[in-house]
Order: structure tokens, then C-alpha cells, then sequence
């Protein structure tokens, strides 16, 4: 069994990948991965550094995954993020990784030119709808803003301090995930993935912008299925 591990984008929880479950999927289980502040973890509070968040859930998913199980990583812009620690942290258990799927994110080294962490609502969010280029109508409703702006701080401030280790190269594969139209990440920044892994690489691109996948999402899963297989016949 390949268990698939989603990492949603910054602000969003486990149902980011809600349409994702109903992908048949062979010999593969979808785990969207629940982080603290957010939908049921809602009343935990949510981290501000990724490494002491990534220190919370690696041994979460031990427990989820079990000794042995292969295991497959995919994460959206911050979630690109999350998905690489955890595959880095996750090494050192006794899960067998497969694959690490990045997507609409330039290589971890690189750093956002402008930040918005300490801004006030309005000029934070403006922020965010820039760099994000996309706008989830919650944030239209005071009400569910002021319940998602928390964990949407949170986020962008994890992956504004973000800092990795340089010195870090994976052994396992790397599928780097990008839009077409993506004004946000070039395909050379896409491309910048293929630094952290000592093995294979690619770069897949679908039409649309950054977030491409929240109507394309049927194609990353192609993708996803695609390199699984072509993985498992290696």
C-alpha cells in the first residue's frame, strides 16, 4: 500500500483535497494531512516556525502510515514546503518513500522578495490575494475571516522564516508541478527542485495559473498515478 500524503497551500486545511478522495487510485490511499489550527484541529493553536510544526507531525503520521508502508508526498505552494521537510524527517523512520510531488513552488532555497507577516488585515490580505493570485470567497464574510485569519497568519509567516538545510539532498525521486500561466513561479524556479535530490527529476506543467489545481486537480492526479507506476515498474 502507497499512502499518498496531501499537504493543502497556506490557510487551507484537509479538505483542500476533499474532490481528490474520489480518484480511484490503485493500490494507493489518499491521507489529506490535518494541521493544528485548522478545520478539526481548529481549537489547537497553530505553529509559526515549520520546523517545530514538521516536529509535531512526523510522528502523527508514523502512527497513520505504519512501519514498512511506501509513502508518497504532494504539496501545494506552502504546502510544497511541509511535503519536503516531512519527506527529509520521514527518511530517518522505516516508511519506504516513493515519490515527493512539489507543486506551484520554487525551489525551497529561494525567498519571497516581499513580505507581508505583521501587516495589518486589510494590507495582509491584499498581500496574500497578490502573491497567491487567488481569493477564497470566505474572506468576503468578517465572520469566517476572523476565524480563518489565524491559521492564515500562521502559514505565511512559516513560510516567509522559512530557512532549509542547504546541505540537505534526498535520494528519492521529485516530480516538480507547476501552472502554465503561473506569473508566481517560472519554470526555472520550479525547476530550482531539482537541487534538493540526488535522484531522478521532472518537471510537469498544466494549464492554468497558480492555483491551477483548484480546478486541474484531476491532472496532477494523471501525474501523480503516471510516476507511481512508472516508480513501481523500475
Amino acid at each position: 500500500m502507497t499512502r499518498i500524503l496531501c499537504f493543502p497551500p497556506a490557510g487551507a486545511g484537509a479538505s483542500f483535497f476533499g474532490q481528490w478522495r474520489t480518484s480511484v487510485l490503485t493500490g494507493c490511499t489518499l491521507v489529506p494531512v490535518d494541521l493544528p489550527g485548522k478545520e478539526k484541529r481548529y481549537a489547537e493553536e497553530p505553529h509559526r516556525r515549520v520546523s517545530t510544526l514538521v516536529g509535531q507531525l512526523v510522528p502523527e503520521l508514523h502512527r497513520k502510515i505504519g512501519d514498512g508502508d511506501r509513502v508518497a508526498l504532494f504539496g501545494h505552494s506552502f504546502g510544497a514546503v511541509l511535503a519536503y521537510e516531512v519527506a527529509a524527517a520521514l527518511a530517518e523512520g522505516t516508511c519506504r518513500e516513493v515519490l515527493l510531488f512539489v507543486s506551484g513552488s520554487p525551489g525551497p532555497a529561494t525567498r519571497r522578495q516581499v513580505r507581508v507577516t505583521g501587516r495589518d488585515d486589510e494590507a495582509f490580505l491584499d498581500g496574500v490575494r497578490r502573491f497567491a493570485g487567488y481569493w477564497h470567497p470566505a474572506l468576503d464574510d468578517p465572520e469566517l475571516r476572523e476565524l480563518l485569519l489565524p491559521g492564515l497568519r500562521a502559514d505565511v509567516e512559516m513560510h516567509e522564516t522559512y530557512e532549509p538545510e542547504v546541505s540537505r539532498v534526498l535520494s528519492l525521486p521529485v516530480v516538480a508541478i507547476r501552472g502554465t500561466d503561473d506569473a508566481l513561479v517560472s519554470a526555472e524556479a520550479a525547476a530550482e527542485w531539482s537541487a534538493v535530490t540526488s535522484g531522478s527529476f521532472r518537471l510537469e506543467e498544466v494549464p492554468g495559473g497558480h492555483m491551477y489545481l483548484v480546478d486541474r486537480w484531476p491532472a496532477v492526479i494523471r501525474i501523480i498515478e503516471s510516476a507511481l507506476a512508472e516508480r513501481a515498474s523500475s
